[in-house]
């Protein structure tokens, strides 16, 4: 889903001098090129007025990506295809503004003994980990945790690897405190696939990227939920336990500006966490399928 720019440019760059306002970013001669290039590559195209104003947010977001990769950071960023829009538009489009109870479900995680391995990937253990989907313009990034957390546990139990409709996620879980395109909760979702008794394919229900009617047909389910464990909050080392033990995990954390430009590497960031509170927006919690096979 990710893609960087490659630089089009090789040698010597002459830069003319900008001419902008006193409450404008100025953008140089290099900046223009690259949005040019952004444009042709995302097939953008804007209105005269637009244009100024999404090369002025393309600017100042190509120089916070340079900025970053020029320290010393655990992870890259890069130009993507939300390099002409602001965080703030980001959050009002993908995110919701709703805070989430982490907890939502049960906390039946149970520590085991160890030992565990230093690290874990489940990509190098076989055929465990199905490739990455693209959400569109629907915040409903909440269907594609659920679904991949889900694929990889019925491809280890099983050998098998689906492809689950994230659409009838968005169509069919509101009564599990799901909003569809406006946001949702994995652990929610994996609650409605195991009350529902499953969920059906992606060949039979295929993703549409915006809020539809519910068109769930039971015969035609292919994954199904035993049971579902939940991670709460502040519970790293639960969270390593379960991926090193188990299977994939599905997390849940506050997306914040940098995030929106994540390239490569670890992500990390720092967070003022208001202890005792259990809400997404403050830390992480993570959930994961027991599936039913």
């Amino acid at each position: 889903m990710w893609a960087t720019l490659p630089l089009l440019c090789a040698g010597a760059w002459l830069l003319g001098v900008p001419v902008c306002g006193a409450a404008e970013l100025c953008v140089n001669s290099l900046e223009k090129f690259h949005f040019k290039s952004w444009m042709s590559k995302h097939r953008k195209t804007y209105s005269t007025e637009e244009y100024h104003h999404r090369l002025q947010t393309f600017a100042s977001n190509w120089r916070k990506i340079n900025a970053h990769n020029n320290g010393n950071h655990t992870f890259k960023m890069a130009l993507n295809q939300f390099s002409d829009m602001s965080f703030a538009e980001i959050k009002h489009k993908y995110l919701w503004s709703e805070p989430q109870n982490c907890s939502a479900t049960k906390s039946n995680y149970l520590r085991g003994t160890g030992p565990y391995p230093p690290s874990v990937d489940w990509r190098k253990k076989g055929n465990f980990v199905s490739p990455v989907k693209n959400q569109g313009a629907c915040g409903s990034c909440w269907t594609f945790s659920t679904t991949g957390a889900l694929e990889s546990a019925i491809a280890i139990a099983t050998g098998k690897m689906l492809s689950l409709a994230e659409q009838q996620l968005v169509d069919c879980a509101q009564d599990f405190n799901n909003h569809g395109c406006q946001g949702g909760l994995p652990s929610q979702a994996f609650e409605y696939i195991l009350y529902n008794k499953g969920i059906m394919g992606e060949d039979t229900y295929p993703y549409q990227g915006k809020d539809g009617y519910c068109k769930f047909q039971p015969g035609k389910a292919i994954g199904f939920v035993k049971d579902v464990a939940n991670i709460t909050i502040y519970d790293e080392e639960a969270m390593v336990e379960a991926v090193a033990l188990y299977n994939p995990v599905s997390f849940a954390f506050e997306v914040t500006q940098d995030f929106m430009m994540y390239r490569t590497g670890i992500y990390s960031r720092y967070f003022l966490i208001e202890r005792g509170k259990n809400m997404c927006g403050l830390a992480a919690c993570a959930s994961y399928p027991i599936p039913l096979v």
